[in-house]
């Protein structure tokens, strides 16, 4: 698996983990909330300093981003869409 890919697999799973969103991920890690979709989908390339910036937001070591999945392990899934009920 490629970084880019492994990154995304992993920031998606740590990120869906936490019930947070893209959104709220994005302003705690001071990146803007496209980026981070993107990065999601395997099309940007961050930096060590974005991802322990996300790492740090998500309060995992930054190691954590380049954890490889047990073989045969299905992808993250994706939070509900919508507002969450209270």
């Amino acid at each position: 698996m490629k970084a880019t890919a492994l990154v995304a697999w992993n920031l998606r799973r740590l990120r869906v983990k936490c019930a947070i969103s893209q959104e709220a991920l994005a302003v705690d890690a001071g990146v803007d909330r496209s980026y981070v979709g993107r990065i999601e989908r395997g099309v940007e390339n961050p930096t060590v300093e974005t991802l322990d910036r996300l790492a740090g937001a998500l309060d995992v070591a930054v190691s954590e981003m380049l954890t490889v999945p047990k073989q045969g392990e299905k992808p993250p899934s994706t939070l509900r869409k919508g507002r969450k009920k209270k």
